[in-house]
């Protein structure tokens, strides 16, 4: 299936967005936002093809949020590690993913794939923009912008709890209205 193929080209990308990422240079990091825009890019791609040629699968339904979830922890581990984001918005947006996957997977063994809610897409998004401003924003002297340096560090930390705050809210909404009672306990 395309739609599956492309998510697995998401996944191909991420060692190659870090590569760039770490090597910390304005081209580098250039290249990694070149690269994390494409990567987000066929998110929305794989899913349009998913459903205007009805090619939506099982393991596109899996595979999809696990690829925007790695390219995810990959930019924000970066992040946090050079200390543009907080480690404890971190942790608190890899928990809600973990607690979600591992629920998708209990209800996956009884018999139902649940897909992402609109308040899980709304998360992604804001994910995705925060993560590509982040990259963003030691480049803008490059054109020039040069008043917003000295807050780097500031926004990033913004917008990892901006992350942080939606993850929580879409985990909720997911918990409480994505899933039924009786799709766990079967």
């Amino acid at each position: 299936m395309t739609a599956n193929k492309i998510t697995i080209l998401r996944l191909i990308l991420i060692p190659f967005f870090l590569f760039f990422l770490l090597m910390g240079e304005n081209l580098s990091i250039f290249i990694s936002l070149l690269i994390f825009i494409s990567a987000a890019l066929t998110d929305k791609l794989d899913g349009y093809i998913a459903k205007k040629y009805q090619q939506t699968t099982d393991l596109g339904k899996i595979l999809d949020p696990l690829a925007d979830k790695l390219l995810v922890f990959a930019a924000l581990a970066v992040f946090t590690a050079q200390r543009l984001t907080n480690p404890i918005a971190l942790f608190i947006i890899i928990i809600r993913e973990l607690t979600i996957t591992s629920v998708r997977v209990v209800v996956a063994n009884n018999g139902t794939v649940v897909g992402a809610g609109f308040s899980g897409k709304l998360k992604t998004a804001i994910q995705l923009i925060a993560i590509m401003a982040i990259l963003a924003l030691p480049l803008l002297h490059v054109i020039g912008v040069t008043s917003v340096e000295p807050y780097n560090v500031l926004i990033s930390n913004v917008l990892s709890w901006i992350m942080a705050i939606f993850s929580v809210i879409s985990g909720v909404d997911y918990l409480l209205n994505g899933l039924s009672l009786k799709n766990i306990t079967k």
